[in-house]
This record gives C-alpha cells, structure tokens and sequence, in this order.
C-alpha cells in the first residue's frame, strides 16, 4: 500500500511540474523591466549614405520593455509634416514566376490628396499610400494555389521601417493581434515579426535598442542606411551589430535569398513545421526599397506555400535578399487598419494569432 501511495505521490509530482513548465512557457507572461524607454533615433543624425561598417555609432543596451516615443500622427487618414527628402513614385514589382496578378479591392473612384491637421500632404487608398517619405503599394497574386499578398514599399529613410512589442512591453508570453499592436502605434502598414517571446535566445534589437544577445539562428539585420543582411550570429555579437548601425534585427529565418540567389532548396523547412503553410517574409530590392509578402493557408481555398517556394517567388519579385519571419496563424498583413489576409491557425477558423511583435511602417 506504501509503495502505490509513494507511487501516486510522485505521479502527481511530476505531473504538476510538468503542468508548471508549460505555462511557464508558453502561457505566464513575464515582462523584463530597464531604462530602455525610447528609439534610439540617434542614428539616423549621420549620412545615410555611409557605409555600415564604418559607422561607430553604439546602440543602448536593454534587456527588457520599451515603450517608443513615436513621431508618426497617422490617424484617422493624418501624417505629420515630415522630413523634405522625397520618395520616387512606387510601382509593383514584376514577378518571373507565372502568375495571376489582381488589385486589392481597388475603389470606384481615386481620391484627392488631402493635407493633415498639422501640415504635409498624402495620398491614400485602398491599396496605396504616399506621401513625401514613404511609398507603399500593394498588390494580389494567385501562386501555387495560394493567395498571396504583397506589399511595395520606398521610403526616404530606415527610420520609417519600425517594430513595436505588444503593450510596448518586451517579455515573454506577452501578445496582442498584429492589428491591434499596429493601431496603438498609427501604422500605415504591418506585418507579424519574429515572435521573439517563444523563444529565449537568438538576437533582439528594436528600433536601434539591443533587448537580446543569445546566439540563435541566422539573423536578419535592417541598418541605418537602408541596407538589409543575413547573418551568422556566432560570427558576430549584437554589440557589433550596434556598431554597424543595426536598425532591427531579427532572429527566425531561414533567409531566403541571399546576394540575390535563392538560398533554400525543395527540403528546407521550419522546424515542427507543416510543408505548406501560410507564410510571411521580408526582402529587399534595393537599400530603402523593400517588399513583404504575406501567403495565406491551410484553407480549401490556398494550400499555403513551402519555403523553396516562398524564395522562389521573393527573388522573382527582385529581393536580392529576404527573409523567413514567423508564419503559420501568425502571418498577417495589415493596411491602414485593415486585415489584408485571411489569417488561420487551423483552416476552421479565419482570425489572428496573438503575437508578440510586428514590423511596420509609420
């Protein structure tokens, strides 16, 4: 009788560790505390035409929350007067890929630009916006049997290029939907980030801020001057990625193209990952010349793509470098409030996947 007492006494045991070890990790958000409280927008006071790597500027070093004081005024159809540099009119970018290309909802009628309540003019429909720093143009394409969305953007400067945490806080288990984070920070456009809060290591640096330095998989940085890289991250550190500039960084991957060639093959895959999948990725075509492309997925009415596909399609847009951010029911895209996509965890259900952080431009 002893011995079954004992028996169930450590069956329940391990069983409540094991219940405890997952909510720690996947349920109990924990936020990390700092000083951290603003972008580090000090970057940007030098030339952005200078090399990255001859840049000494350092970044602030954080470990924790950070609730960014932004600049932008986008709301309710409003920007602020901005910076006099200019961008050159967006077009979509040609795709090599054999496709079927369609507008997103385009309206009936074009409207005027209109001037916002505190200066600086801006054009905006349902799927473009510009105004005198940024370019932004979407489009809808048929691949693979899957839907697929993307978004053309210019823009004058790296600092128009943003991420945000949800609830402005870094930590873990932390989340919000991409709509929700994008509205509290005015962006004109979003998609999902990295969802660095599942995770405890690979490199996080927001808005010029390092909040993580742990090694992890290939890194994506976004530098000061417009530039976009992949990385090893056990060949460098996140402190020398702040004195090259870095931007953001990501850390989910893999890249995609790299030096514009496609850097995946047909076997290539997530880890714990389905083969097709709706999917998000980040490119560029040029410094300050950037596209995303959000799949959708999982559903009857798009399978959902793999990652030699995802590539194969990026490099046809023109990235010569892109990279895989989270996917699955975290691939979203939002346009002036609007959900682009039709997001899905399971294919039952069309809805966003609480996240804990976005891209976006604003």
């Amino acid at each position: 009788m002893k011995k079954h007492i004992w028996a169930i006494a450590y069956t329940a045991a391990l069983l409540a560790f094991t219940v405890y070890v997952a909510s720690d990790t996947f349920l109990i958000s924990r936020s990390y505390n700092t000083n951290a409280t603003e972008m580090n927008t000090s970057l940007f006071e030098f030339s952005e035409s200078s090399s990255t790597t001859h840049e000494t500027e350092s970044v602030s070093t954080a470990q924790t929350s950070s609730s960014a004081t932004e600049s932008s005024a986008f709301s309710s159809h409003i920007r602020p007067d901005s910076p006099s540099s200019s961008v050159a009119e967006s077009s979509a970018p040609q795709s090599s890929t054999t496709i079927i290309e369609t507008p997103l909802d385009e309206p009936s009628s074009v409207p005027e630009p209109e001037e916002s309540s505190i200066g600086g003019s801006f054009f905006l429909d349902d799927t473009h916006y510009q105004d005198d720093n940024i370019s932004i143009s979407l489009s809808q394409q048929r691949v693979y049997d899957t839907e697929v969305y993307i978004a053309d953007i210019k823009l004058s400067s790296a600092q128009y290029l943003k991420s945000a945490f949800a609830f402005d806080t870094y930590g873990k288990n932390i989340t919000a939907v991409t709509s929700e984070i994008a509205a509290a920070h005015n962006a004109i456009f979003a998609i999902n980030g990295d969802y660095y809060g599942i995770r405890e290591s690979g490199f996080v640096i927001r808005n010029g801020i390092i909040y993580r330095d742990t090694p992890n998989e290939e890194v994506l940085c976004v530098y000061a001057d417009g530039n976009m890289e992949v990385i090893d991250p056990y060949t460098v550190s996140a402190e020398e990625l702040a004195e090259r500039r870095a931007w953001q960084a990501f850390s989910f991957g893999p890249a995609l193209v790299n030096n514009g060639a496609v850097a995946v093959d047909v076997n290539s895959e997530v880890k714990y990952s389905k083969t097709s999948n709706p999917r998000t990725a980040i490119g560029m075509i040029e410094p300050l010349h950037y596209v995303c492309v959000v799949s959708d997925g999982r559903t009857s009415e798009s399978e959902g793509l793999s990652l030699y596909q995802l590539a194969e399609f990026m490099k046809g847009l023109g990235a010569v470098t892109a990279y895989n951010l989270d996917g699955g029911g975290s691939s979203s895209m939002v346009f002036n409030g609007k959900v682009i996509n039709k997001p899905t965890s399971n294919g039952k259900r069309i809805a966003e996947r609480s996240i804990s952080d976005i891209v976006y431009i604003g």
